[in-house]
């Protein structure tokens, strides 16, 4: 679906470092698949998007002032549009602590994230925001929500991840999301950014081919997975699907 090519190199931090634990940030150059009309290589300026990888903890606050320190350096890099991961916004001890600091998408953290991205002029992909929908009064439950801001900081696309992880883990019991999330309802078309489109999707969702495909039809030619895998269920999921 889509190349990328690493720039510059001395910066591009590896994905794989066990127990590295510090903010990193990876800058990549997106090569689009080839269209049925070249444009010459040498009048064509591949888009640079960044990859950061944070480790979140339950202070909110904390965690967006260590996105925003990453979003401004891939902002200085010439970076126009930059991905965050799943549960960026915090991720919590519990799921009544999760549901306690989940917030609307008209919220104070959400605003500070599109004041984040006018102040950089770039595109911001959040990759799981905790979400009280219209219906939390109803279920008191929550959507993990894939937001797209453009570089004024509008939300021009939400996909609410449709494939929750219900899983038993060897030796650490059950882990429900569904205990405090509920599914999303639908696909989200893909969108047209300046690195190209972009096919939503969250985690567990790439245990599904069908969505993808469905977003590769729609056009997509960047599909993003945004992930908060831990030290078992990545191995299990993340690297069979991906490798």
């Amino acid at each position: 679906m889509l190349g990328f090519l690493t720039r510059p190199l001395h910066r591009l931090l590896s994905l794989l470092c066990p127990g590295l634990r510090i903010p990193r940030l990876s800058v990549l150059c997106a090569q689009p698949r080839p269209r049925a009309m070249a444009t010459s290589s040498s009048s064509c300026k591949l888009p640079l998007v960044a990859v950061c990888q944070v480790t979140s903890t339950p202070d909110k606050q904390q965690n967006f002032k260590t996105c925003a320190e990453l979003v401004r350096e891939a902002a200085r890099l010439g970076a126009c549009l930059a991905f965050l991961p799943e549960a960026f916004d915090f991720i919590a001890r519990d799921p009544a602590e999760t549901l306690r600091l989940s917030e609307p998408l008209g919220g104070k953290l959400l605003e500070e994230y599109t004041q984040l991205a006018r102040e950089c002029g770039l595109w911001l992909s959040l990759g799981g925001f905790h979400e009280r929908g219209q219906d939390w009064e109803q279920t008191q439950k929550i959507y993990n929500c894939h937001v797209l801001l453009n570089s004024k900081g509008a939300v021009v696309a939400t996909y609410r991840k449709t494939h929750l992880c219900d899983v038993e883990i060897p030796g650490q019991g059950p882990m429900c999301e569904s205990n405090s999330t509920i599914p999303g309802p639908s696909l989200e078309s893909p969108v047209s950014t300046p690195a190209g489109k972009i096919g939503l999707a969250v985690c567990y969702d790439m245990r599904f081919p069908e969505l993808s495909l469905a977003l590769a039809q729609a056009g997509a030619e960047i599909l993003t997975y945004p992930s908060a895998f831990g030290s078992v269920t990545g191995p299990a999921h993340w690297e069979p699907v991906s490798s």
